[in-house]
């Protein structure tokens, strides 16, 4: 099992892992410098689809040799954007990555009905990946990014995508903690109710993984509040994985790691998609754009 960013480069090596990137509108810095150290580091091929000049310039600035990278010059961010989704679409590419584009860009480009990423009624979603030097492992996240208010069937999909993401980190069974305000059974509050339901659903097959809801945060990272609690559960204080109740708790939680716990490493990337799609936002640093590339190679199935 992957417990860290470093051990994940370290496995991405040792199974000598490579895989074909392309990045949409890949103008910016952090892009290409990320870009840049993962073809280094051996797990992707990159192809650079922007305005070549940028590109150039970036690379001077950077002492990055360009000459590692495949460039289609394109200078319309639009147009780059499209001919990305476009070769990914066709076989060309394992892996999208998102540069410099808006996000609304590059997910009107993959939700394109003739050439982009979404299969048929399928459903686009996000995954984070958090280490954090306070939890005793990595914690995968759904969803802080894409779907504002997952309905009960959505929330099913989530659990198997995230579950799946983990599993792609050798973790065989997953423990996915459904997260409410409470882990107590409240008939007020929906996400109680459905954490019931999903943990249920993991009893009987039918999400695979080790599942239990509604949980608390505190319950489903924390062996102190278990005990204190005296709460029995097979997830709670050991969890893997996290699916919370709505974006604006989900993506709280993303940014409270990301601003105020020091020594905090992410990844994030969407799932659901023809392939793993990396948004990372154009403000994301160098490390964490590289930690998303590899978590996505990590999960090419």
């Amino acid at each position: 099992m992957i417990k860290n960013f470093n051990e994940l480069f370290a496995e991405l090596k040792a199974k000598g892992i490579c895989k074909r990137m392309i990045a949409a509108w890949g103008v910016d810095s952090h892009t290409i410098e990320a870009a840049s150290l993962a073809s280094d580091m051996g797990f992707v091929t990159v192809t650079l689809v922007g305005d070549s000049d940028l590109i150039a310039k970036v690379c001077e600035e950077c002492k990055i040799d360009i000459a590692k990278f495949q460039i289609v010059d394109i200078k319309d961010e639009l147009k780059a954007v499209a001919e990305a989704v476009r070769m990914v679409h066709d076989g060309e590419g394992d892996v999208l990555m998102k540069g410099l584009c808006s996000t609304d860009k590059f997910l009107r480009a993959i939700l394109n009905k003739e050439v982009g990423l979404l299969p048929p009624k399928g459903l686009l979603s996000h995954v984070g990946v958090i280490e954090n030097p306070n939890y005793h492992k990595l914690l995968f996240i759904t969803d802080m990014a894409v779907i504002p208010a997952p309905d009960f069937r959505q929330k099913v999909k989530m659990a198997g995508f995230v579950t799946g993401v983990a599993r792609s980190f050798g973790i065989a069974t997953p423990k996915i903690a459904f997260i409410a305000a409470s882990e107590q059974m409240l008939d007020s509050m929906p996400a109680c109710i459905e954490g019931a339901m999903l943990a249920k659903m993991c009893d009987r097959g039918q999400i695979k993984a080790i599942g239990d809801g509604p949980l608390a945060l505190d319950v489903a990272i924390d062996e102190e509040s278990v005990q204190i609690k005296k709460l029995q559960s097979p997830v709670a204080g050991d969890a893997d994985c996290l699916l919370f109740p709505n974006i604006e708790s989900a993506n709280v939680f993303w940014k409270t790691n990301s601003k105020l716990a020091v020594g905090v490493r992410q990844a994030g990337f969407l799932v659901g998609t023809k392939v793993p799609c990396i948004l990372a936002s154009r403000a994301d640093s160098v490390d964490v754009k590289l930690n998303s590339i590899a978590s996505a190679v990590m999960s090419v199935k």
